[in-house]
């Protein structure tokens, strides 16, 4: 048995030595979430590995965007699979602004001022619907002039990168690290509203998804080991892991959610339920950080650059 270790401040010390002595201190989720960094620090230094990071949509609208941006932009994942609303969020950022709110504000007032309200975040609509409409039909024209009538998720992913052409976006340095980005539920959310609205003047362009799961399976397949940083839950975690049980499951599993598991849902469930579906291995390195991810996951992405850039 390890010793339980008081966490020691010093009003100087790191985030990754911060992370460490949580790791020590056997205190409820602070140990989850030191292991989280053990175990992202053993899945980023396996070169056998494929590395597969998974979330939702609502955090690409807050500062977090930065964080994921990181993620990709080192190459440190290599596989994205994510909501549909992270195409919106990441290109409306890369041309409009959205801004600080609060919870508690007015929504009748918001909707009146034309100001959506996701969380304490403040999306003008102009900023939004509008300004994706302006840029993604020209854009999809261009597309069907040259001659595409069939796209998957993660091509149209790559070519979003190259039109939003922002170090800014998280779609830019995925496609430029040629890291795919795989949106299961593309028509839920204003991308995929716009890819309806095109097809309706153009009734034979369609959007592939079989092409997008023959892609996994083949990343899958060929995966020697595999791993995971899942960000909530939903869709995006629950695709990692239904084509990872394919190769016998994840060999290391993190996931950060505040979702509830007595409810039975996928979001809330505790990662080592995967391991009765063999999504997950017995013997995996495996752990669920029960927090909220907007706060959580900048130390712990902070604290895995400094081991990674000292090692």
């Amino acid at each position: 048995m390890k010793k339980v270790r008081d966490i020691e401040l010093n009003g100087s010390e790191s985030v990754n030595n911060l992370v460490r002595q949580m790791s020590n201190s056997g205190g409820f989720m602070a140990k989850n979430f030191g292991e989280a960094v053990e175990i992202l620090e053993d899945m980023t230094k396996d070169a056998s590995c494929v590395k597969f990071l998974s979330f939702p949509a609502a955090p690409i609208s807050t500062g977090m965007r930065g964080v994921i941006r990181k993620l990709v932009q080192d190459s440190l994942v290599d596989v994205v699979i994510t909501a549909s609303g992270t195409l919106d969020h990441d290109l409306a950022r890369v041309w409009g602004t959205y801004y600080e709110g609060d919870f508690e504000l007015n929504d009748e007032y918001l909707l009146k001022k034309n100001i959506h309200r996701l969380g304490n975040v403040l999306v003008p609509r102009d900023s939004y619907g509008t300004l994706l409409e302006e840029v993604l039909q020209p854009f999809f024209e261009e597309i069907y002039s040259e001659g595409i009538r069939e796209i998957s998720s993660s091509e149209l992913s790559a070519r979003l990168g190259s039109l939003s052409n922002s170090n800014s976006s998280i779609l830019y340095w995925a496609n430029r690290n040629n890291i795919p980005v795989f949106v299961p539920g593309l028509t839920d959310g204003a991308v995929g509203s716009q890819l309806w609205l095109f097809s309706q003047k153009h009734r034979d362009f369609k959007i592939d998804l079989l092409k997008d799961e023959a892609h996994l399976s083949d990343i899958v397949f060929d995966a020697k080991r595999s791993g995971a940083l899942m960000i909530g839950g939903g869709i995006s975690k629950h695709h990692t892991l239904w084509w990872n049980q394919f190769k016998g499951g994840l060999d290391f599993a993190v996931n950060i959610t505040s979702a509830v598991e007595w409810d039975g849902s996928l979001s809330g469930a505790a990662v080592r339920e995967a391991v009765s579906w063999g999504k997950v291995k017995p013997k995996a390195r495996k752990v669920t950080v029960r927090g909220e991810a907007t706060t959580m996951l900048p130390f712990i992405v902070e604290a895995l650059l400094n081991r990674l850039n000292k090692s």
